[in-house]
């Protein structure tokens, strides 16, 4: 079709529209997929609880299982002279606030001073016949150096805290964070109070879920 000045009519082009839409759908795809691996990223954020560890009896179990609960984790030994006094109070502590809101989580270690030589089974013998341990127990392991295991590792970056001794404790809150570390003389009753608070806390925010 010819104009009133004699030239061609040109029909407006279509396509300059789709190479700035083209362009524009990619980045927002690319924005999207972004925006997803950083919320995966913040959600895997590691607490205590994300790892996995092999208890006493060889079985690998998820530390998952006692999330929303309060946690004393413990590198225990059997031939300490710190043993004796330790397991009586960490038992007493498990039956008077556990196991629904609270556990004393026990990991055997040979590190130090070579005091816990016997095998898992013998350990646990030892703990549930001599002072009738009712806590979790866990496979013989390395807590401090190279060889220490994540969920250790995470105890020790989170904390500053590494133990250098048998019966270090760590108090881990419902969320898997670490509230507070103690060495080997500090005694469980001296920790009583803050385990307590923390139980009292999900005792009462229980109730006014009710």
């Amino acid at each position: 079709m010819l104009d009133p000045e004699g030239s061609v009519e040109h029909q407006p082009s279509s396509s300059f529209p789709k190479v700035v839409l083209i362009p524009l759908a990619m980045l927002l795809a690319i924005a999207a997929l972004l925006l997803l691996a950083f919320s995966a990223t913040q959600q895997k954020e590691p607490d205590f609880y994300t790892f996995k560890v092999v208890n006493i009896r060889g079985k690998l179990v998820s530390l998952e299982k006692y999330r929303g609960s309060v946690s004393l984790v413990v590198n225990v030994a059997s031939e300490c002279g710190y043993t004796d006094s330790h397991y009586k109070a960490l038992q007493q502590l498990q039956r008077d606030l556990g196991p629904y809101h609270f556990n004393v989580l026990a990991f055997p270690c040979n590190q130090f001073g070579q005091q816990e030589p016997d095998t898992n089974k013998e350990i646990e013998s030892f703990a549930r016949k001599t002072y009738g341990a009712s806590f979790p127990m866990f496979s013989k392991i390395a807590v401090s150096g190279a060889g220490a295991i994540p969920a250790f590792k995470y105890l020790i970056d989170s904390t500053g805290e590494e133990p250098t001794w048998n019966f270090w404790k760590y108090l881990v809150d419902t969320n898997g964070k670490v509230v507070k570390a103690w060495d080997s003389t500090v005694s469980v009753e001296e920790i009583r109070p803050y385990v307590t608070e923390l139980v009292r806390k999900i005792i009462l925010k229980k109730k006014d879920e009710l």
